[in-house]
């Protein structure tokens, strides 16, 4: 592509930044103008159309504090040409969406197209064709400041690009941004693997892997659009305040339509009003609990015990028992779900009496088979011997009968266990039972021995330690025809029952060719921080690589002593609020009432996680319990062992210490009164 040549390149690119503009204001305008009102035969078209053209309008936003290109491509030669001597070479920018101009000719490509790639994968090494890499600095939506790199040039020396450590640490107010103009060869070529093949990153703390993932969601939607809108895509992430975070990453890269959820929406069959103890909570979310959940259900299905009649005009037809007997074996024995077996069975034994019918010398098509199987004799036999199953009251039965439970759980569960999961005061019914989150992933999983649970194209789980084995089944059941990307941290698992290994967790999850992939050169949080942090994987997660911190600039670390308690706290704050950027207060749950009232005192605004920060307030008090996935630029950590001592055991703690303190990306002060965990010491 072309563009007007000055002899000062930074007006060049503003005039070309100017008519890209324009250009994405004319596509805008193309789609608001379309009149469909004769080109839909009903009104159910037309609204589907509608619905489309909106979306479309709305994905055609020029976000004006976000810029529509950052980088630029100078090919040697024609991408796809035959690079021949002399061969005329092609300019593109590198953007978040495509843009053309009224001809038609592209101003801006998609970063996701395949002649962007090089922009992230082209080196001094490799440089793919590309004679020049051009980065573009802006402020705001202006652009102010370009980098280029001579990737043919042998006397250029290959140097970190400035502009790329500017975007990394740039500080950050309200929710996650895309890391789309700073996304890494390791880290691309995790977001453009194939839609057919699951993906599992490890990732420590800053090394971007939720960014990966939801990057990956966008190239798949790019790369495989009409499958994935037949067929859909899913982001599970571990809370709200976490997808509240995340939220605006897709839209600010075209994508509008993806569904996102925490695992307890997905197996909300139940209102969810009771807490298992942890013991309790690691028992029912054991993957036996499918095996006791699968015998309870077929316990319903019994032998027939005699033969049936059917009548019809004046014949009578006769099914003996031991044909209906073989009918049910073979059932039992076909992988299909409960539900589906019994929906057979009345066809099954309908076909029986045709095929007596046919003997005696009549010929029955298929409507007389559908009449026998809605007999009344057919459907009182089906219903005694595979009588329907509602999923809650079969979990309402184990958890409530310890009979039941026993006869089910034989071999499968000790006795210890059987009598954890027990109610004390059995419910005596679904709607009074006071649910527990681990229970309804319990009848999820029965909904699904019933009835097959719809899958879709590709499930991106983020922070998939945490996950027991029954949840990450539930997951499973939701992309069994589709993929799934699964990222995390071994050392960020908080839960009593957190991942010990993704292999098991992947086999769990129905995705054991999955690959899995580890991340470890840290874009986020600054050096001397994640070396602290550091030293609490021994203790955590022994063997795991430690995130080795690619910025240059070490970052801003102080550990204080505050024999002033709250007082101290809130002076860290105060001072941390006169840097630029986002302030997270992190402490342990049990001290957030103190905190919340001694930043009142001193007048300094607040919001909690999942609330929206402004340029106003800039600081946000956070439990530690919901710190995961969060970031900020400034991080006051009150209390360490405090936070260690609010989990059920010391490992948990020391790994919910460690989340906490890998949530800054500039700077942390650690303050304490009661001294220090010995594993940093």
């Amino acid at each position: 592509m072309s563009t007007p040549v000055h002899d000062d390149p930074l007006s060049a690119e503003r005039s070309h930044l100017a008519a890209s503009r324009s250009a994405l204001r004319a596509m805008r305008e193309d789609v608001e103008s379309l009149d469909i009102t004769d080109v839909t035969a009903n009104w159910v078209n037309a609204a589907v159309l509608g619905s489309q053209i909106e979306q479309r309008i709305k994905a055609l936003a020029d976000l004006s504090g976000t810029p529509l290109f950052f980088g630029r491509l100078d090919y040697l030669h024609a991408p796809g040409a035959e690079q021949a001597e002399g061969g005329e070479g092609e300019r593109f920018y590198v953007g978040r969406r495509h843009v053309h101009d009224a001809d038609g000719d592209p101003m801006v490509i998609d970063w996701r197209a395949p002649v962007s790639q090089p922009f992230y994968r082209a080196s001094k090494k490799d440089p793919q064709d590309v004679s020049l890499r051009r980065r573009f600095g802006y402020t705001g939506g202006d652009l102010t400041a370009y980098e280029d790199e001579h990737l043919l040039d042998p006397a250029e020396a290959a140097t970190t690009s400035r502009l790329l450590q500017q975007e990394i640490e740039r500080p950050r107010v309200g929710p996650m941004r895309d890391i789309v103009a700073t996304i890494q060869p390791e880290q691309d070529e995790i977001v453009r693997a194939g839609l057919t093949g699951s993906v599992c990153v490890q990732g420590g703390p800053g090394t971007g892997k939720t960014a990966v993932g939801l990057h990956r969601v966008a190239y798949l939607l790019y790369a495989h659009r009409e499958r994935l809108a037949r067929t859909g895509t899913l982001v599970i992430g571990p809370n709200r305040s976490f997808l509240h975070y995340i939220e605006q990453v897709l839209p600010a890269l075209g994508e509008l339509t993806v569904r996102q959820a925490t695992v307890d929406d997905l197996v909300a069959h139940v209102e969810v009003r009771g807490a298992d103890e942890a013991a309790t909570a690691v028992v029912k979310g054991d993957a036996r609990m499918a095996e006791v959940l699968r015998r309870a259900l077929y316990s319903h299905v019994t032998p027939p015990t005699e033969g049936v009649v059917v009548v019809r005009g004046s014949r009578r037809w006769r099914v003996p028992v031991y044909e209906l007997e073989e009918i049910v074996r073979e059932l039992l024995a076909r992988d299909i779900r409960y539900g589906a077996a019994r929906e057979a069975l009345p066809q099954r034994i309908a076909h029986a009496v045709l095929v007596q019918m046919e003997r005696a010398g009549e010929a029955p098509d298929d409507r007389v088979q559908n009449a026998v199987a809605r007999n009344a004799a057919v459907k009182a036999l089906v219903k005694s011997v595979w009588p329907q199953v509602d999923p809650a009251k079969l979990v309402l039965r184990l958890l409530a009968d310890a009979d039941f439970l026993a006869e089910h759980a034989e071999g499968v569960l000790t006795e210890d266990e059987q009598k954890a999961v027990l109610w004390m005061k059995p419910a005596r019914s679904v709607k009074s039972a006071r649910w527990s989150p681990a229970d309804a992933v319990l009848i999820d999983e029965a909904t699904d021995l019933i009835e097959r649970t719809h899958s879709l194209g590709h499930v991106v789980l983020d922070e998939a330690q945490d996950l027991s084995p029954m949840q990450y089944r539930a997951v499973g059941r939701r992309c069994t025809t589709g993929s799934a990307t699964v990222l995390g941290d071994l050392a960020q698992g908080t839960t009593p029952w957190a991942t010990r290994s993704w292999t098991e967790a992947l086999g769990h999850l129905g995705k054991g060719e999955a690959v899995v992939e580890e991340l470890t050169a840290g874009f986020r949080v600054p050096t001397d921080v994640i070396a602290y942090a550091s030293r609490l994987l021994p203790h955590i997660a022994p063997g795991l690589t430690p995130v080795a911190s690619i910025r240059e600039n070490p970052g801003f670390f102080d550990i204080r002593t505050a024999p002033d308690g709250a007082a101290d706290v809130v002076a860290a704050c105060r001072e941390l609020l006169e840097r630029e950027g986002s302030v997270g207060l992190i402490a342990a749950d049990a001290r957030v009432p103190e905190l919340a009232a001694a930043l009142a005192a001193a007048g300094i605004g607040h919001v909690g996680p999942g609330e929206e920060t402004t340029h106003a307030t800039r600081l946000t008090l956070v439990p530690a319990s919901l710190a995961k996935g969060l970031e900020y630029d400034y991080v006051v950590l009150d209390e360490p062992q405090a936070v260690v001592d609010g989990e059920p055991d010391e490992r948990t703690g020391l790994r919910r210490l460690y989340v906490a303190l890998t949530r800054a990306v500039s700077g942390l002060i650690l303050t304490h009164s009661t001294g220090l965990p010995p594993q940093l010491t």
